[in-house]
């Protein structure tokens, strides 16, 4: 009997010791995983600070900016006018060159802070219906559209979920673009079509233009990345990084599939209402 009670308080003993390892154990990853829990919460918040200071700074130093623009472009103005029999053929060349560089500016500023908007804005839980954007959309495009003598087809349009202003500057980008990158000799055509799966719109924005060489394909989302000089297209090189910004914070998705000197199709997925 004293054999079976020493054997039994031995494998007593044993599983307290087992008890008192797992538990040092469990505390010692508890204690870690608290202070990787605080460590990730303390980034998180400083990312939160460096993101917010950076879209301040953006918009402030864009607004800040516009000051001296308007200072250059008038008083080059003012020289143009006042001064033009006295200027040298290379001075109204200089001056030219000056009053493009300033629309170029105040474009690239004001295509900063739509992107410094869209990443401010909420997104409203609003239904948009996407026949109303694209009607607006092809009416801020008709100027365009009768010069070129170009042709946007759009078919059935869902209803979405999302922020009507981000929305309309999307669609206004995708079919401008296809307006614009065209070929030489080719009207320029935009056929805007869409369906319905899983609780998502499909939405496809396919042209006729000059396309996308394949190994360009993503590198046309980031900022600033052109593909082609000023002299060829103008812009800023922001539409495309705006649009994929706008269909993110729309919980969607976005993609291309381009044949060079055939055409673009851009590729998006919306939340349906």
């Amino acid at each position: 009997m004293s054999d079976e009670l020493a054997d039994a308080e031995k494998r007593i003993a044993l599983l307290e010791r087992k008890l008192n390892r797992e538990r040092s154990a469990r505390e010692e990853a508890e204690g870690l995983l608290e202070q990787k829990s605080l460590e990730l919460f303390s980034r998180n918040q400083a990312l939160g600070r460096s993101n917010a200071e950076l879209e301040q700074f953006a918009y402030v130093a864009s607004h800040d900016l516009q000051a001296p623009l308007r200072s250059i472009s008038s008083f080059s103005q003012l020289l143009a006018r006042n001064e033009r029999d006295n200027l040298s053929e290379d001075g109204q060349e200089f001056l030219g060159l000056i009053n493009e560089s300033v629309v170029q500016m105040r474009q690239l500023i004001q295509d900063l802070l739509a992107f410094s908007r869209v990443q401010r804005d909420e997104i409203p839980d609003t239904p948009v219906p996407l026949a109303e954007v694209l009607a607006d959309v092809r009416s801020r495009l008709r100027a365009a559209v009768d010069e070129d003598g170009a042709q946007i087809e759009v078919g059935d349009m869902p209803t979405v979920i999302g922020h009507s202003g981000q929305l309309t500057q999307l669609f206004q980008n995708l079919v401008g673009n296809g307006l614009k990158f065209c070929r030489d000799g080719v009207a320029p055509a935009v056929k805007v079509t869409a369906k319905c799966s899983g609780g998502k719109a499909i939405i496809r924005v396919e042209d006729n233009g000059i396309g996308i060489a394949p190994e360009h394909h993503q590198r046309v989302f980031e900022m600033f990345k052109r593909l082609h000089t000023q002299e060829e297209y103008e812009g800023t090189g922001i539409g495309l990084a705006l649009c994929r910004k706008i269909v993110d914070r729309h919980n969607g998705d976005m993609d291309l599939e381009s044949v060079p000197g055939e055409g673009t199709t851009f590729i998006l997925t919306l939340p349906l209402a």
